[in-house]
């Protein structure tokens, strides 16, 4: 489990080819691997990735085809924003986010108003009913809160206000329309619909 609180902006360096997926080579920055072994989960973009090498602040991970065909920003080299698995002690500053991304969306504006930038995206439509104003939402691995939803004819279109230190900490900062971006829905929301539809199910 992840916070989508985002500890570093780390860089896909090397991608290898394997049989079925890659193998990626990340500089990890200032994320620190001191504390991390091999087995260990670390969030690429909102993706929960295995460590399976280490090499000073490089290492390495691999990501299945699966993986690659429902996410985006593991297939080529670029930044990446980077978070450690949660420890049972550690401060919750974002949501409880899994690293399983549920859909990628589209951009459609990301401008500056005032001090703060205003993000919209079009999520697929078969989200549309997770989110909700003032709702949680992970956006390439950065916990954020919706401020505005509405039902598009090509999804659903949310609104995020970026404070200035969210741009500046992570890659959000370097989005601008039509950039595709991993979507992960609330926990909460997703078993609060399952929980209704069984109860209907057995009415």
């Amino acid at each position: 489990m992840f916070s989508g609180i985002v500890a570093a902006v780390g860089r896909i360096t090397r991608i290898d080819p394997l049989e079925q997926g890659v193998r990626l080579t990340v500089d990890t920055a200032g994320l620190g691997l001191d504390d991390v072994a091999l087995g260990d989960s670390i969030a690429h973009n909102g993706v929960c990735l295995t460590v399976i090498g280490m090499d000073g602040r490089n290492a390495q991970f691999d990501v299945s085809k699966e993986t690659l065909d429902c996410t985006v920003g593991l297939d080529a080299p670029g930044e990446v924003n980077l978070e450690k698995a949660l420890r049972l002690s550690d401060r919750l500053g974002g949501h409880l986010v899994s690293g399983h991304v549920d859909g990628v969306g589209t951009v459609r504006r990301f401008e500056r108003i005032g001090e703060s930038h205003e993000l919209v995206i079009v999520a697929p439509l078969a989200l549309g009913r997770y989110i909700a104003r003032k709702g949680s939402i992970t956006i390439q691995g950065v916990s954020l809160t919706v401020n505005r939803v509405t039902d598009v004819n090509d999804g659903c279109e949310f609104s995020i206000n970026l404070i200035p230190h969210t741009v500046q900490v992570t890659t959000l900062g370097s989005l601008k329309a039509g950039s595709r971006v991993n979507l992960e829905i609330d926990l909460i929301a997703r078993y609060a619909e399952r929980m209704m539809s069984a109860e209907g199910t057995h009415k």
